[in-house]
């Protein structure tokens, strides 16, 4: 997690950060380490975790999952429970992308209203594999979720510090700590292009899968990488010429 903040801009003194919080390990893995490491850094922040309670019939009928309600009670961590916001006549059930973009619409919505400058994400290394995989199979494009990335004129900066934490790795760290289960999963993940694409990895010896996984990874972010570079150099040109 601190080479990320290392290479990224991912943090800064006085950043407020807002933590998207599903109740799975991933999140609750972020938030807990953001939380520890506060005491011990040089930089000042604060954290709010966010949960977005709702899916793909919107958030009627949706409850906070007990378990988690629990553990954020006791972890001493500000906390917002917030009902997916759609617009009036939305169609449901919405599909996966719409599901999405409403579940993040919410998210910025509290984010701004809290006065958070940075959302963390709690998306790991194996999920920027598997989304450039599913970029290159189903678009032709080599690009992944990006560690960090710069929103409405700088308004919110997403950051993901566990792009260098596998899957397998915050499973044993959950347990470590005694994190309580997560919700029940959404119907459509077991049916999703990213649940195919995780399953590939399954025809391949683990030794093997393993280093597959870090030669997509160390290739996708180097392409990435070097297209913000030349964005920057195109970026610092044009103001010059201006």
């Amino acid at each position: 997690m601190h080479r990320a903040f290392r290479k990224y801009p991912m943090l800064r003194d006085g950043d407020k950060i807002a933590v998207a919080v599903s109740g799975g390990h991933d999140s609750l893995s972020l938030l807990n380490l953001l939380h520890v490491r506060q005491p011990i850094v040089p930089e000042r922040y604060d954290i709010t975790a966010i949960h977005i309670l709702g899916g793909p019939d919107g958030p009627e009928g949706c409850i906070v999952h007990k378990p988690l309600l629990g553990w954020l009670e006791n972890s001493g961590i500000k906390y917002i429970i917030q009902p997916m916001m759609i617009a009036e006549g939305e169609k449901l059930p919405m599909d996966c992308p719409r599901c999405t973009w409403n579940r993040r619409s919410t998210l910025f919505r509290i984010s701004n209203r809290l006065g958070c400058n940075r959302i963390a994400f709690g998306h790991h290394f194996d999920d920027i594999v598997d989304t450039a995989l599913l970029n290159l199979f189903y678009q032709g494009r080599m690009a992944t979720m990006y560690p960090y990335a710069s929103y409405f004129r700088g308004l919110f900066a997403l950051i993901r510090p566990l792009m260098y934490i596998t899957k397998a790795e915050i499973e044993d760290y959950a347990i470590s700590r005694g994190f309580p289960d997560p919700p029940p999963l959404c119907p459509n993940s077991l049916i999703s292009q990213r649940k195919v694409v995780t399953e590939i990895f399954s025809v391949f010896k683990k030794e093997q899968a393993n280093r597959i996984r870090n030669n997509v990874f160390r290739a996708v972010i180097e392409c990435m990488d070097i297209k913000e570079e030349l964005k920057e150099k195109r970026e610092k040109s044009n103001g010059s010429q201006s």
